[in-house]
């Protein structure tokens, strides 16, 4: 399920699923980051849509997706807040019920394949990554994923991608403003104007 580059899967997966994410406007987007910004600081933090248990099966599955192996993945990127967000706004009719059904889809499978065990997020990681294997094609799956690359490598000032730690994993630099050649570059312009026919 996962290749053995980090940098490379992040790659292939955000390549993956933009499109959707292309159609929200700025306005739904800052609102979504600004809610995963102050549910991640708060203290304790709270969910909209997700109770704790599966807020918590989340956020396992978000940790398998891009893990804290060696550098901060998405538990760090506080993707799971950002992801209940998603669920109380923009994906309330579309993303919300995938996220039902698929939950409960997970429960069964965790029962399933290893029989006692309470809950998904409390599988050892070996055995996590052996059921997500078994579900990687499944529309919830590929829903969650898409969910925690867009938090993870989205921009810290709206509260995903804390601290820049996805930013920095695939080489990002941030230089969103950029200033104009001024010097002689505008002379030659200014000599260009003046000299073109009228």
């Amino acid at each position: 399920m996962l290749p053995p580059g980090r940098r490379t899967f992040l790659g292939q997966l955000a390549a993956g699923f933009g499109g959707a994410w292309l159609t929200l406007s700025r306005t739904e987007l800052l609102a979504i980051h600004d809610h995963a910004r102050q549910a991640a600081t708060a203290v304790p933090r709270a969910f909209k849509i997700l109770t704790a248990v599966e807020a918590a099966d989340v956020e396992a599955m978000a940790a398998e997706i891009i893990p804290s192996d060696g550098t901060p993945g998405a538990v760090e990127a506080h993707v799971v807040h950002f992801i209940d967000h998603i669920l109380s706004t923009i994906g309330k009719d579309d993303d919300r019920p995938v996220y039902v059904t698929g939950l409960a889809m997970l429960q069964d499978k965790t029962r399933e394949m290893f029989p006692g065990t309470a809950r998904f997020s409390s599988l050892a990681r070996e055995h996590r990554r052996q059921l997500l294997t078994a579900i990687e094609t499944s529309a919830f799956f590929q829903l969650v994923r898409a969910h925690t690359i867009a938090g993870f490598l989205s921009d810290p000032k709206y509260g995903g991608n804390d601290g820049q730690v996805g930013w920095r994993h695939i080489g990002f630099t941030p230089a969103f403003a950029y200033q104009p050649p001024f010097g002689d570059y505008d002379a030659e312009v200014a000599t260009a104007h003046k000299e073109s026919p009228k």
